[in-house]
């Protein structure tokens, strides 16, 4: 007999078969739906402004811009995936299977994604920093448009093949009515700490390390009133003040990414990532998506465009015929 009532289990009518429920104290729960809820609202606005505000005025349409862009719209779409996981709080997801797997491939695709646009941006900013005299040629529009959607398209592909067995019989691996739990074989786990985590990590930090030492060095010779300085990165000219910035506030995008994600990657590690339904796990996932967030709070801290095309979007004047040609830095 069990020892538990109706109250305990997700699905009533399943009452042999459905899962337990989380028992979280009242406002305990009511804290973390409020909170979870807010987070996704205001990622999906912040976000939403960020990829009208590109989008929109043509000045903004960049190579450094598009990679924001393309953050945006991956960041865009953590906001709905936020409002999953408050269906996971208590213990019983409501969903169904297939939701459950379209949930969990998001997320999977949604995350490389956004590393792999965080290593372009600091190939941009390399290029930027150690080689400004070349940058225009060598980083393009349509170069840019092209390693982006190859990073989507990577993503997507390979963790639909990371995913096959869950996404063509949704629900195989759940032990109870009412879970949402996925299974990926060992050595597609490890792939993808390697391709997802590893490598591009190890790139992004290399790479930043260099702008941050030819930007030290730049600084120094303006300082000592060089007028021309030869780093070894670079063979003629110094980067402008506003590429310099760039850095700086990319960098700070950089820095908050690795640490929202770096706990997931490291649970991943100690062999911990099959406990999809445990707080602790999903304080790290959400962890994750609370990024989203913060990255066009970033954008409007540092980038006086950001915060001059929020005025004229909320104050409808884009809806204007010349607002696309409108001065925006």
């Amino acid at each position: 007999m069990s020892s538990f009532n109706e109250d305990e289990i997700c699905f009533p009518q399943f009452f042999n078969s459905s899962c337990r429920k989380v028992i979280l104290p009242y406002f305990e729960s009511l804290f973390t739906y409020v909170i979870l809820s807010s987070i996704s609202i205001v990622t999906v606005i912040l976000n939403i402004l960020v990829i009208i505000s590109i989008s929109h005025f043509k000045q903004l349409h960049t190579p450094t811009n598009l990679l924001l862009l393309s953050l945006a719209v991956s960041d865009c779409i953590v906001g709905p995936l936020i409002l999953f996981q408050i269906d996971l709080i208590d213990g019983c997801w409501f969903l169904g299977d297939i939701v459950c797997v379209v949930y969990y491939a998001l997320g999977y695709v949604i995350t490389s994604a956004s590393i792999g646009t965080m290593v372009l941006i600091s190939i941009d900013r390399y290029v930027a920093i150690c080689d400004p005299l070349h940058y225009s040629t060598k980083v393009t529009v349509k170069r840019t448009n092209i390693c982006v959607c190859l990073c989507w398209m990577f993503s997507v592909l390979f963790h639909c093949l990371m995913l096959k067995d869950n996404l063509q019989q949704p629900g195989r691996y759940n032990t109870c009515v009412g879970q949402c739990f996925i299974i990926t074989e060992y050595v597609h786990v490890l792939l993808d700490m390697i391709l997802s985590f590893i490598i591009p990590v190890t790139i992004i930090v290399v790479l930043y390390m260099r702008v941050f030492v030819v930007a030290v060095s730049q600084a120094r010779a303006m300082r000592s009133h060089i007028t021309s300085v030869t780093i070894k990165c670079s063979k003629k000219g110094t980067a402008k003040k506003s590429e310099m910035k760039a850095a700086i506030t990319l960098g700070v995008v950089l820095v908050v990414f690795l640490i929202c994600v770096c706990p997931y990657f490291c649970i991943v590690l100690s062999g911990q990532y099959t406990m999809f339904d445990t707080t602790s796990f999903v304080f790290v996932i959400t962890l994750c998506f609370f990024n989203s967030c913060l990255n066009p709070l970033i954008y409007a801290l540092f980038y006086p465009w950001f915060r001059k095309s929020i005025k004229l979007i909320v104050t409808l004047k884009i809806l204007s015929a010349d607002s696309r040609d409108t001065s925006i830095l």
